[in-house]
């Protein structure tokens, strides 16, 4: 099994885009939060505001200033800011976190079905710990990626009722990051 399962106590993924925002998060039910924000300069303290509570943090690396989304970038993450895992739409990442002990999401982008093809390809080669699909408000391609890896799906981007979170959960979603915090709860 993969040791992301057991992370999820929510369902629901707070998907933070603005640093505002992230007390919102914390005091939610979501008890993992992808951080798409902050900078070389305060993501330290981001994370560990998140982790004092109690929550996990996955921080979207290409999204995050002044740390490159390379090696290197991922190896201080690793090492100086100590978030739960990264989330990246680079396979190489990937690999690199996992390599530093860090948990790992790999973003795919659902646009055609050559996009999925692609997606199921890469995630072979990387061996993410989940796969974040987006949008998530495709529930029958949810559905599809559930049947064709073993990989815990997180299903992501264009949520914005309960219905499409319940109804990507009910296609086979793990959990549902979503960005509009009248969601988190």
């Amino acid at each position: 099994m993969y040791p992301i399962v057991d992370l999820v106590e929510c369902q629901t993924i707070a998907a933070v885009q603005d640093e505002q925002h992230l007390e919102i998060a914390i005091q939610s039910e979501a008890n993992i939060i992808f951080l798409l924000t902050g900078s070389i300069f305060n993501i330290k303290e981001l994370v560990d505001r998140v982790k004092a509570v109690g929550k996990h943090v996955f921080l979207h690396m290409e999204f995050i200033e002044g740390i490159a989304a390379d090696k290197s970038g991922v190896a201080y993450v690793a090492k100086n800011i100590a978030p739960t895992g990264i989330i990246s739409t680079r396979s190489n990442l990937i690999r690199v976190a996992k390599e530093m002990n860090l948990m790992a999401i790999q973003r795919i982008f659902l646009i055609d079905r050559n996009a999925v093809i692609k997606g199921i390809k890469v995630i072979e080669q990387s061996l993410p710990d989940a796969v974040e699909v987006m949008p998530g408000v495709m529930p029958r391609v949810i559905q599809e990626m559930t049947n064709l890896t073993p990989l815990p799906i997180i299903a992501g981007g264009l949520i914005d009722t309960k219905k499409e979170i319940n109804d990507a959960l009910a296609a086979g979603a793990l959990a549902v990051s979503v960005g509009t915090n009248e969601l988190w709860s």
